[in-house]
Parts: C-alpha cells; structure tokens; sequence
C-alpha cells in the first residue's frame, strides 16, 4: 500500500472567500462540485486543501482529513482488522471515488480514499 497525497477538509459556509484567500497563497481550483472544491498548487498537484460545505454522501460525519491510498480495499482490511473504528463503510460514490471513513485515535475522522 502508499500514500499518493495527505489533504485537510476545510469545512466552511464561505466557499467563495475560502477560494479567493487560499489563491492568495497560490492554489488553484481543480475540482468543483459545488457542496466541495479541491484547490492545488499548480506546480505541485499533490498539496491540495479540500474545501466543503458538507459531505453530501455523510452529511452526519464530515472527515477532518482525507488520505488517497492506491488500493483502498487493501487499507480498508487492514483497518477492520486492527479494530479501528470505521465510521462509514467501503463504498463507491458516484463522482468516481472508492471511499470508507475512520476515526482516528484523537476522534478526527479520516477520509480513506482512492479514485477509480
């Protein structure tokens, strides 16, 4: 299993403001879906920040972080096995995503990921 990129979820009720400061810092937009944007920097596509409104797939739990993986089922047996709590199954979510949800050892939940 590796880690392709390490990105915060940025909860906000501002998107436009949240867009405009963080392309002061030199992110660009990449990926918007209206309720989430991912923002990048444009020479490095891997350090990202994902704004979101709210986690329309798990309005009861937004993740705090998300973590792309190459092969999520193999991180998701892992997990299960470790008796970490998984907060929302192994699924498929129809922008083109693999996705289960985890809560770490200080309570944050982890977005596990991987693009199909």
């Amino acid at each position: 299993m590796s880690v392709r990129r390490v990105v915060p979820d940025i909860r906000t009720q501002a998107m436009e403001e949240s867009r405009e400061f963080y392309g002061l810092l030199g992110l660009e937009e990449v990926m918007n879906l209206g309720w989430v944007s991912t923002l990048a920097a444009p020479d490095n596509p891997a350090a990202q920040i994902i704004l979101m409104t709210e986690d329309r797939s798990a309005p009861d739990t937004p993740p705090d972080m998300s973590v792309e993986v190459d092969d999520v089922d193999a991180v998701y047996a892992a997990v299960l096995a470790s008796g970490a709590p998984v907060v929302r199954e192994l699924r498929d979510e129809e922008w083109g995503v693999r996705r289960f949800f985890v809560r770490d050892p200080n309570g944050r939940v982890v977005n596990v990921v991987s693009h199909r």
